[in-house]
């Protein structure tokens, strides 16, 4: 008999709320939530019905004692130590230090599944051993574990934007291979000339059809699209 329960997830570094709509629309129920940002807190409080799920404001101080059991346990740890934006000091960063965080959760509590987002510079950070590391501690904690580079472009989302993703599934039973996800109906930006425009053709110039990928926001340039870029709308 196929079990009807509905599942249930823990969302850690919660931000504005990007993982909890994804699982909200698959039928999942939150626990509960965590995170250090007031004004991210603020929004998440007003946009989601939060009045019986338990609430943390840093994930040092969870107790897994206290802790519900739950089906998924959900976030996407800080990503500034392995961002090529930032320092890259890993590990050696309190910042990098909370997916140990993750692991203790996940080691007290073993909910069956996780999904766990960071930027694409955790792969080859420290040439590639801190994501090593990763890897074998979710390994050793007992979970079958995949991991996949995926760009937000591809899915519908007007947004150039590389994350990696870790799902891991604890004990038997687990389903087969989820990654590698093929994008279906991928767009890129299209023009609207009969000929291919010079790379030096200024954007504020260009008519970008409104399907796909919108152009880069600048800050400055000349001409009417020079910010936005022109969008041709059949009326």
């Amino acid at each position: 008999m196929v079990s009807t329960k509905q599942l249930t997830f823990l969302d850690l570094f919660s931000g504005i709320g990007g993982f909890r709509i994804g699982l909200e629309r698959a039928g999942f129920k939150s626990i509960g939530y965590c995170d250090n940002d007031e004004y991210a807190n603020k929004l998440y409080k007003a946009y989601f019905n939060t009045e019986e799920e338990l609430f943390f404001n840093d994930i040092r101080t969870i107790n897994t004692e206290e802790l519900p059991d739950f089906d998924i346990l959900c976030g996407g740890f800080p990503c500034q130590s392995f961002s090529i934006a930032g320092k890259r000091r890993g590990f050696e960063d309190t910042r990098g230090t909370m997916f140990f965080e993750v692991a203790r959760i996940l080691k007290d509590k073993r909910p069956r599944y996780f999904i766990l987002e960071n930027v694409k510079g955790l792969l080859n950070h420290d040439s590639g051993k801190t994501f090593q590391t990763i890897l074998k501690i979710l390994t050793d904690l007992g979970y079958q574990v995949q991991w996949q580079l995926l760009n937000s472009k591809f899915f519908g989302v007007p947004q150039n934007r590389e994350r990696v993703y870790i799902v891991g599934c604890y004990g038997k039973g687990c389903a087969g291979k989820i990654f590698p996800l093929t994008p279906d109906g991928i767009e890129n930006i299209s023009t609207l000339n009969k000929h291919p425009l010079s790379p030096k053709t200024p954007q504020g110039n260009r008519i970008y059809l409104p399907d796909g990928l919108s152009s880069c926001l600048t800050a400055n340039g000349g001409g009417l699209g020079a910010k936005t870029g022109l969008y041709f709308v059949n009326r």
